[in-house]
C-alpha cells in the first residue's frame, strides 16, 4: 500500500462517539471497542509521518532501530498482509527475519538449480 492511498491525518476521536475515529471531515475512518484503542487509533497518522522522517535521518540511529522502524512502516503499508508478532524485542526480530525470508520465498521462489 503507497501512501497516497493511507487516509490523511489528522485523525481524532469522534466526540459524539469515544470508539469511532473520524478525519479531519467527520468521515469515520476506524472503531474501537475502548477509549485507549481509539486514541492509538488516531494517532496513527502522526506516528506514521515521524517514523517515515526517522527512517531517512541522516544522524545516529543504531542498524537495529532502523530495522524496526523499516519493519513497522512496512507492516503499515501492509506490505506483508496480515501478520503476528510478539512483543518481545529481540523474539519479534527474530520472527520478522523469518517472516521476510518466508514471504521472499513466496515472491522469489527458489529455481530448480537451487534446490
Amino acid at each position: 500500500m503507497d501512501k497516497a492511498r493511507i487516509t490523511p491525518g489528522m485523525w481524532r476521536i469522534d466526540p459524539l462517539k469515544l470508539s469511532r475515529v473520524v478525519d479531519r471531515f467527520g468521515k469515520k475512518v476506524a472503531s474501537a471497542e475502548t477509549g485507549s484503542d481509539a486514541s492509538m487509533m488516531a494517532a496513527a497518522p502522526d506516528l506514521y509521518d515521524v517514523l517515515e522522517k526517522l527512517e531517512s535521518y541522516e544522524g545516529e540511529i543504531s542498524e537495529e532501530m532502523r530495522e524496526e522502524i523499516q519493519m513497522a512502516l512496512r507492516r503499515a503499508r501492509g506490505d506483508f498482509g496480515i501478520a503476528v508478532f510478539s512483543a518481545v524485542s529481540r523474539q519479534r526480530r527474530i520472527r520478522n527475519d523469518e517472516w521476510l525470508k518466508f514471504m521472499d520465498g513466496l515472491v522469489n521462489p527458489p529455481s530448480d538449480s537451487d534446490r
